[in-house]
């Protein structure tokens, strides 16, 4: 949520209240239109658009109006409706004076899945600006999506259908040290108040928490108390390691009065928590800019989060703060630089108990939306190497606030989707990557009569140091695969394997599980020369 972004649920602003329009002139629908849309407004200004655009007679006013009914549309994350009202712009040649309209036709295109059709409307724009680099990143990012759609990675996803509801669930974090507890932010019944967020049309956000028994099934998601939720947007929580302290975003409206989101953070007392207080962040007379999304490292000093802050690459960038032990306050927050930060959005950071820092971006080359991106710790505060997940853990939605479960390094968690099949408008998901899990099984036969061979002494030494000697059974097999959980074989690792015993000759083979990508089961079948005959006869080699 937060103002940080232009996403309905993920940002949900200050929802502004807009006079009614005096008479019923085309010209004052327009212009309440154009206010409400100036406030975020999304949800109301459409329709005070559309009544504007059925009276209005001039071409090149009805062509703007159609182009501000899409956009409400992209920034409510409605990408088809956005199409629909885009290509009414085209009919009516907005792009003739306006061909960056090219540009926002590819991107809910792309936001849709169709790639091809996606690149031809950037290689439109290409045609009257061969420089720019938006629509060359963006015809690229449609040939890397296509890609990795056709060779997926091999993360399992599932919609948590227990959590869910047909209303906006989203950016989940871990509201216990044992990870059994499950917050997020959500728009469903049962929120504070009764109030309608006009940027959304529906309820304002609050955040809940579910609870999952010793079988892995969540409980019914509760809210949290009135110390926390408000009647104003609460979501993009973290909770610090000690699980002594809950900080979120919270979005406060004031009448008339364009006010951004802010951090607050609030202690845990007893089973609940403390009435919540602001964290601090923003300059002087800079109400109207946005601090959300927050992350914190593991000493509880260090704060990532994302903002509008000036001074920034453009957008909402990520930046971090530190605490002040000695004044109780939290430092001037810096940039956290071009590598990371583009002059799309970044936000939704997370980072774990190693340093890597997990985000989400409109900027950085993706499938379309947001899409969630990991970097490197390089050095103190900065990190480097930014690499896109990939599908499925992405797709052409938005796909943000990831999170993991603890003790499985990244392989399993949680994140946020709107894409398609899931329960409501956005959805919690969890994701699996099973382990690519090796064995060798060992067949040793005599090569004289086939016979199986017991008792054979099998070396398997790997590239990586490790060593492990065995004996074949009675059948003359032999598996190698582990021992008190530790497994023989391991990934990226080459192998020589010895066969050995008296009276025979020693066999010797090579294994490999370098560039392997999908667990495998190696079966090899040595054939041993004795080194007599069956009549005593010593073998001439």
């Amino acid at each position: 949520m937060l103002k940080l972004y232009n996403l309905k649920l993920i940002f949900c602003l200050t929802a502004v209240f807009f006079i009614s329009a005096v008479g019923l002139s085309q010209k004052n629908f327009a212009k309440e239109a154009d206010n409400a849309f100036m406030n975020e407004s999304f949800y109301s200004a459409i329709e005070l658009y559309k009544k504007a655009e059925v009276k209005e007679k001039k071409p090149a006013e009805k062509a703007r109006i159609n182009f501000q009914i899409a956009e409400c549309y992209r920034h409510m994350i409605e990408p088809e409706q956005a199409q629909t009202f885009y290509n009414r712009c085209d009919m009516l040649k907005y792009d003739k004076d306006h061909p960056e309209l090219y540009i926002y036709l590819a991107d809910v295109l792309k936001e849709q899945g169709d790639y091809k059709a996606a690149q031809e409307n950037y290689n439109n724009y290409l045609a009257v600006d061969a420089n720019s680099s938006v629509a060359k990143e963006g015809a690229e990012s449609c040939k890397k999506a296509i890609e990795w759609t056709d060779d997926p990675t091999k993360h399992f996803i599932q919609n948590e259908i227990q959590i869910n509801k047909d209303h906006y669930d989203y950016s989940s974090a871990w509201g216990d040290k044992k990870h059994e507890t499950l917050i997020f932010s959500s728009s469903r019944e049962g929120s504070t108040g009764d109030a309608v967020d006009l940027r959304t049309g529906e309820s304002f956000m609050d955040l809940w928490a579910t609870t999952r028994d010793n079988k892995g099934k969540w409980g019914e998601p509760m809210p949290l108390p009135a110390t926390i939720n408000t009647e104003d947007n609460e979501g993009a929580s973290v909770l610090t390691k000690k699980g002594d302290i809950l900080f979120f975003t919270r979005c406060p409206r004031e009448k008339k009065t364009n006010i951004g989101c802010d951090i607050f953070y609030a202690n845990k007392q007893g089973d609940g928590w403390k009435k919540a207080q602001k964290v601090v962040l923003k300059p002087d007379g800079a109400d109207s800019l946005s601090c959300g999304h927050p992350t914190i490292d593991m000493t509880g000093n260090l704060m990532i989060f994302a903002s509008d802050l000036p001074g920034g690459q453009g957008g909402k960038d990520l930046w971090y703060a530190e605490f002040n032990k000695r004044d109780k306050v939290w430092g001037e927050p810096v940039n956290l630089g071009p590598t990371i930060n583009t002059s799309g959005d970044e936000m939704f950071p997370h980072l774990t108990d190693k340093k890597m820092l997990y985000f989400s971006s409109t900027g950085h080359s993706g499938m379309g939306g947001l899409d969630i991106f990991k970097a490197e710790h390089a050095a103190d505060k900065t990190w480097e190497n930014v690499e896109n997940l990939r599908y499925p853990l992405n797709s052409a939605e938005h796909d943000f606030g990831i999170i993991f479960e603890r003790g499985s390094d990244d392989r399993r968690g949680f994140f946020t989707s709107n894409r398609n099949g899931g329960k409501g408008k956005d959805d919690l998901y969890s994701f699996n990557l099973p382990d690519i899990l090796f064995s060798l099984v060992v067949y040793v036969t005599n090569k004289d009569d086939n016979e199986p061979v017991p008792g054979v002494t099998v070396s398997l030494k790997g590239d990586d140091g490790s060593e492990v000697v065995r004996t074949t059974d009675a059948e003359g097999k032999l598996v190698f695969e582990k021992e008190n959980k530790k497994r023989f074989i391991n990934k990226e690792t080459s192998y020589n394997l010895e066969v050995s015993k008296e009276e025979y000759l020693v066999a010797t083979n090579t294994i490999s599980t370098k560039g392997e990508e999908k667990s495998k089961r190696f079966l090899e079948e040595v054939f041993l020369q004795p080194v007599v005959d069956k009549k005593g006869k010593k073998i001439v080699i």
